[in-house]
This record gives C-alpha cells, sequence and structure tokens, in this order.
C-alpha cells in the first residue's frame, strides 16, 4: 500500500502515538481506531462545553486525532450527540441514556427549542430553533407515545407521522403544553 494514498479512515497525524490502538495503515486497525476516537469524543463532551463541529475538531487534533469534517458528522451521529441551544449558548448533549444519567427530557427541551407546530391529516411538522430538531426529535422518539409512529428530524424542522388526524391533534396539543404554548 502507497504511503501516498488516503486510508479509509481518520487517523491521527503524522508523530502521533500509533501504539495505543490508534490507526495503522492495516484495514483491520480501523474498527479499533473508531471505538477509540468516539471513546476520546465522548470524554471530550462530558468534560466541557463543546460549541461546535470545529471546536470538537481542533479538541481531537490536540489528542492526536485528524479527522474530517463527515467523519466527525458521523461520530456525532453514531454517538447520539446534538447540538442544542443552552442559556450559556449551544453545546453537545448525549441524547440516548436514561433520564437519570444526564438525558435531556422532552420536557426540558421543548420549551427551549420550540418554534411553531402545523398539521394536516396524519402529519406534524414541529418547527424548532436552529440545530434543535435533532435532540427533539430523539426525545419525541424515546417518549414512545402510542398516538405517533415515527419521527424524520433534519436541521431545525421535524416531521411527526401520527397513527391518524385525531392522534394529530391530540399529540399537537400535547407538544404546545409541554413547550408552555398551552
Amino acid at each position: 500500500m502507497s504511503t501516498d494514498r488516503a486510508a479509509p479512515f481518520a487517523r491521527p497525524p503524522s508523530g502521533a502515538d500509533s501504539s495505543r490502538g490508534r490507526p495503522s495503515d492495516l484495514p483491520h486497525a480501523s474498527v479499533s481506531a473508531k471505538s477509540d476516537r468516539q471513546n476520546a469524543i465522548r470524554e471530550l463532551i462530558e468534560s466541557r462545553v463543546v460549541g461546535s463541529q470545529e471546536e470538537l475538531r481542533r479538541m481531537l487534533r490536540q489528542r492526536g486525532w485528524d479527522v474530517t469534517q463527515s467523519t466527525l458528522s458521523r461520530d456525532l451521529r453514531e454517538l447520539r450527540l446534538a447540538r442544542v441551544p443552552t442559556d450559556e449558548g449551544a453545546r453537545y448533549v448525549t441524547t440516548d441514556h436514561e433520564p437519570d444519567t444526564g438525558r435531556m427530557s422532552l420536557e426540558s427541551l421543548l420549551p427551549q427549542l420550540f418554534d411553531r407546530i402545523d398539521g394536516v391529516g396524519e402529519l406534524l411538522v414541529l418547527h424548532t430553533l436552529p440545530g434543535g430538531a435533532q435532540a427533539l426529535g430523539f426525545a419525541l422518539d424515546a417518549e414512545q407515545w402510542p398516538d405517533l409512529l415515527g419521527t424524520i428530524a433534519g436541521d431545525d424542522t421535524i416531521l411527526l407521522i401520527c397513527r391518524s388526524a385525531q392522534a394529530r391533534d391530540r399529540i399537537s396539543r400535547r407538544i404546545h403544553a409541554l413547550a408552555g404554548e398551552s
């Protein structure tokens, strides 16, 4: 394998310690490297406020991980980390832990992120503040409401698929109430 070709996985910058499960030019090392890289991301997110992917990339680079933006985005998605606005500014939070371990609940997220909601038939479109849809989508899915079949979340918009038009009305009222819009 030529050393001029880029490997299909993120590698620490040259000179970084590759003896601790970090990537090498061997294909089997990428699974271990991905796990190690994702553990580093988790440690950084849990130990300090990280407000942007670029800021996280710089922190990872300081730890010896030179990752592309697309690799970092994929890692954040796989780790179920979302960027949410807080009183101190935007930050990344874990969205899939149980409530007693710090997952932000729907009740705490909706008042912060809710913009408006509208619907037709069995569909609702929930608009959030920029960057809020992923975290809110995870929180909605975690509620497992019987009237809600599923969600699709973008950056600031969530499509909610309801069981019926009557279910749509119930969910809309419930979301308004939780957002403090009753």
